[in-house]
C-alpha cells in the first residue's frame, strides 16, 4: 500500500534545485506523483506529492531536513492520503484577463465558493500590454462543478459578474 507526503520547498533561484530533490526521492525509492514548480521573483517555488512504501518514505521524510540545509531551501512535508473523488463533478477551465487590480483572485474566488464549487487548480501572472504598457492580470483555473448545478445559469451568472468588475474571462468543460 501506498503512502503519500507532501513536499513544499522555497528558496533563491537557480539552476540544479530540481535536479537535487528529484534525485534524493528516486534515491529513498519513492516516485512524484504531482508537482507544481515555478520561479516568483527571485524565488524558485516546488510543491510535490510522494508516493512510496511506509518506510520508504518515512526514510525521505527523516532525510528533507539535511537536504533542507544542503539546498539553502526552508522545506515543509506533510503525510497526505490520495484523494477520493466526491461525488459527481464536472471539471472546468477559467479564464480571466483584465487591467490589474486589486482583488481578482479574492473576488473570483468568493463568486465560485458561494456555490460551493471547488478551485482544483490556479495560477496567475502579470504583463504588460503591447503597445500601451497598461499593467495587466490573468488567471487560469480548473474548478469542478457539482453536477446538480444548472451550467447554463451557472455561465450567466459568471458573465454578469465579470461583466460587474470588468473581466474578461471564458469558463469552458476541461477537454480530456
Amino acid at each position: 500500500m501506498n503512502n503519500y507526503l507532501v513536499i513544499s520547498a522555497i528558496g533563491a533561484d537557480r539552476p540544479g534545485i530540481v535536479n537535487a530533490l528529484s534525485s534524493s526521492i528516486l534515491e529513498h525509492n519513492c516516485n512524484i506523483v504531482d508537482s507544481r514548480m515555478t520561479v516568483l521573483g527571485g524565488e524558485f517555488a516546488i510543491i510535490i506529492m510522494v508516493s512510496g512504501n511506509w518506510d520508504k518514505v518515512a526514510k525521505l521524510e527523516t532525510a528533507l531536513p539535511t537536504l533542507e540545509g544542503k539546498l539553502g531551501l526552508t522545506i515543509i512535508a506533510k503525510r497526505t492520503e490520495q484523494r477520493d473523488t466526491q461525488g459527481r463533478m464536472l471539471p472546468y477551465m477559467v479564464e480571466v484577463i483584465s487591467m490589474d487590480h486589486e482583488g481578482i483572485v479574492y473576488n473570483v474566488a468568493e463568486f465560485f465558493s458561494s456555490r460551493n464549487i471547488n478551485i482544483e487548480d490556479l495560477s496567475t501572472g502579470s504583463y504588460s500590454a503591447a503597445h500601451t504598457g497598461t499593467p495587466m492580470f490573468n488567471m487560469n483555473m480548473i474548478i469542478s462543478v457539482p453536477a446538480d448545478i444548472q451550467l447554463g445559469e451557472l455561465r450567466e451568472q459568471f458573465t454578469e459578474f465579470c461583466d460587474a468588475l470588468n473581466l474578461d474571462a471564458v469558463m469552458e468543460p476541461v477537454k480530456v
